[in-house]
């Protein structure tokens, strides 16, 4: 499965120097900022989506926009779910933006709604799991290499690693189905502690990372 810009983790083009955190920086430090995430939240209402399938409107938004900026991603994924759910006809933003700066440009006719249908278990993403854990605190496991779904909570740098179970989470709908409505396929999630020289090899800084990962990404280690 190709890595898209999101999974930069542990690759070194993404490399670099981070600003320094301002604890008196304003939560939009620009208006727009605010109403980017207000548009956002809205879009992910009316297109019918949930969480997961936010999260991967987020993952296909093309590079260049991605790495503009943290609103502008999600400016980009607010348009994503609207064309995925036929609230927005493809064009229509780009037509609308043309006409307010003056240019005689039609737009394209509004298409057909056909937003997502899929049963749910209730609000939020926390499900009962009738199944009992297939691993406990303390389990050796491995993470699985091989991932299908063009979504998923699994990062690249994690996949075919070695870690320990350090605690078993509350059940929750899983990620790589629920993003394409297909399924919320509840199941446990635990939390694993990796070291970070498995993660990146022995070169890497000496550090302790975890990860909360579904019972589906992980199995008894060998």
């Amino acid at each position: 499965m190709k890595e898209r810009v999101h999974d930069m983790g542990g690759r070194t083009r993404f490399f670099g120097p981070l600003p320094p955190l301002d604890p008196d920086e304003p939560a939009f430090p620009h208006p727009w900022e605010g109403r980017a995430f207000a548009l956002a939240l809205l879009a992910n209402r009316v297109s019918g989506a949930n969480l997961h399938a936010f999260r991967h409107a987020i993952e296909r938004v093309p590079e260049p926009e991605y790495l503009s900026g943290y609103y502008e991603r999600w400016l980009a994924s607010a348009e994503i779910l609207l064309l995925d759910s036929g609230i927005l006809a493809p064009g229509a933003v780009e037509a609308r933006a043309r006409r307010l700066r003056g240019q005689e440009v039609e737009e394209p006719p509004a298409p057909q709604p056909h937003k997502p249908d899929m049963p749910t278990g209730g609000g939020g993403n926390l499900r009962p799991v009738d199944d009992a854990p297939a691993f406990a605190v303390g389990d050796a496991v491995t993470t699985r290499s091989e991932i299908r779904s063009p979504h998923t909570r699994l990062p690249a740098y994690a996949r075919g690693k070695a870690g320990t179970v350090t605690a078993v989470r509350p059940g929750h709908t899983f990620p790589d189905t629920t993003a394409f409505f297909i399924a919320e396929f509840p199941q446990h999630v635990y939390t694993v502690e990796f070291s970070s020289r498995e993660l990146w090899g022995d070169d890497a800084e000496p550090a302790t990372v975890f990860l909360d990962c579904c019972e589906t990404y992980l199995k008894k280690a060998e």
